[in-house]
């Protein structure tokens, strides 16, 4: 059956009004959403920038940044953080920021560790040696637990040894006189700058008076406190180190404890040569 001509044109101008109608509301919802999002260039890291690093144009990138959600202290020119030295370690992407930099007027002076430091606590230096320092796995932003060994007294006047740790998760600011690995591998470290509360400040520096360090390298992401009580020559060996140290006398030959024995002082050999006799003495061991 054919259809009636203003059947037709009536669809046809359905169509053509639904997608004029599309058309305008697409328009409208892009025009709003560009005009939603007011986006500000500013500089970020185009790379990983270690603590330390003097920042170069490799470093940085400017990228769009939500209006409202501005970071402080950040910048809109690519140069203007160029020759800062960075006392926070940035991720590529992080917002360069100025709290994140070394003052321009203190870079001279090289006094970066004071800017490392949080707010409220402490750097303290320790001396430690090759095998203290984990071999030179300690790197800056490392945690570590902190042992120490020193002479324990009894009550009844045997010293002995004790090996404690008393100081848990400890952030490594900085190993000898860099701030960060050198081609990737580890360096052996004569010092190590911990980031402590004034609390254990006064600990540590306690600790290094009395007895040794030895410095235990943790997992990154572990963050668990344990508690130890502690180890003594005693308690590793299982038995009263007083017994092993205690030299027991060594009966002489023919000697058993309870048992009264005479004990020659010495021996009477008789010698027969042929039809000669003699007798020779010995003394007894």
């Amino acid at each position: 059956m054919k259809l009636p001509n203003s059947f037709i044109i009536t669809g046809v101008l359905a169509f053509v009004f639904a997608g004029i109608a599309s058309l305008l509301a697409y328009n409208y919802l892009k025009k709003e959403g560009k005009s939603a999002f007011k986006g500000v260039a500013i500089v970020s890291a185009a790379t990983d920038i270690p603590i330390g690093t003097k920042l170069d144009a490799t470093h940085v990138k400017l990228v769009t940044w939500p209006k409202e959600n501005l970071p402080s202290g950040f910048y809109t020119d690519a140069g203007a953080p160029l020759g800062r030295i960075a006392v926070r370690p940035l991720s590529t992407g992080d917002i360069v920021t100025d709290q994140k930099l070394m003052p321009i007027n203190a870079a001279s002076s090289g006094g970066i560790m004071t800017y490392i430091v949080p707010q409220g606590h402490r750097a303290v230096t320790v001396a430690v040696n090759e095998v203290a320092g984990v071999a030179g796995f300690i790197t800056p932003n490392s945690r570590v637990d902190i042992v120490l060994t020193s002479e324990l007294t009894s009550g009844n006047g045997k010293d002995d040894n004790i090996s404690k740790i008393f100081l848990q998760n400890v952030p490594v600011l900085a190993t000898g006189q860099v701030t960060e690995q050198k081609g990737g591998q580890p360096v052996v470290v004569p010092t190590v700058t911990l980031d402590l509360t004034p609390e254990d400040s006064e600990k540590l520096i306690v600790g290094t008076k009395k007895g040794s360090l030895q410095l235990l390298l943790r997992n990154i992401v572990d963050t668990t406190s344990i508690s130890t009580h502690g180890a003594t020559i005693t308690n590793v060996l299982g038995r009263d180190q007083r017994i092993a140290s205690e030299k027991k006398a060594v009966p002489k030959r023919g000697y058993h404890p309870g048992i009264p024995v005479n004990i020659a002082s010495k021996y009477t050999v008789e010698v027969i040569k042929g039809s000669n006799k003699s007798t020779r003495e010995f003394p007894a061991e």
